[in-house]
């Protein structure tokens, strides 16, 4: 039985398995990825997230720690240089475990572990999510729909104002030309009216004037 027994010993001896982990580590800090096995992976973060909380304090007994378990001058002054600038506001969880699937040949669970401050991608959707209002189970739709309706009401107003001043400027026009082409209309009507009545009249001057020149005549 494994009463008790909570570390993963990885199929190898313990000087195996402690060189095989420092490695790892150096490999993780320099180069902030590197895929490998979810076992070891699970085993390589709980070995090299206390060593970047000890980071954190830059002081010459901490890098003396970190040098005594990771035995790289570089390694370590990369991770005191760099590393530790970018995880200091982190309380923990520095690392991520990506499963990627099964390798070929043994069918092993493979993953990739990784900084979680140096993938930019996953950073910059992480800051656009929490950016937004929280949801809760209970009245989120509801104050959803009216703040959607209460959002479209504004735009729908602003959509329909020009449409009904370019409708309204054609029919302006239409009603300002109307009483000319009535009052020309007018006109047409009045002129015929006009001479209709003025020539039986006349007709009746020119034949009394005709008459009374016939008389004098005879």
């Amino acid at each position: 039985m494994r009463h008790g027994k909570k570390d993963n010993h990885l199929g190898r001896k313990s000087a195996h398995r402690s060189a095989m982990l420092m490695n790892m580590a150096n490999s993780l800090i320099m180069h902030k990825r590197i895929k490998t096995t979810v076992a070891k992976a699970k085993e390589l973060r709980k070995f090299v997230e206390p060593i970047l909380t000890k980071a954190k304090t830059d002081s010459t007994h901490e890098r003396r720690q970190a040098f005594s378990i990771l035995r790289d001058k570089t390694v370590v002054t990369e991770l005191f240089r760099d590393v530790a600038i970018k995880i200091a506001d982190r309380p923990g969880g520095y690392t991520r475990i990506i499963k990627i699937g099964n390798r070929l040949g043994d069918n092993a669970e493979m993953a990739l572990i990784e900084l979680v401050d140096y993938n930019e991608n996953l950073l910059s959707t992480g800051k656009s999510a929490s950016s937004g209002k929280r949801r809760t189970r209970r009245g989120a739709k509801k104050v959803e729909g009216a703040e959607t309706t209460a959002k479209a009401e504004p735009k729908a107003a602003k959509v329909e104002t020009p449409v009904a001043e370019e409708a309204e400027a054609p029919v302006a026009e239409v009603v300002e030309t109307a009483p000319e082409v009535v009052e020309t209309a007018a006109e047409v009507i009045e002129t015929p009216a006009a001479e209709a009545s003025e020539t039986p009249s006349d007709i009746e001057g020119t034949e009394s004037a005709d008459s009374g020149s016939e008389e004098e005549s005879k």
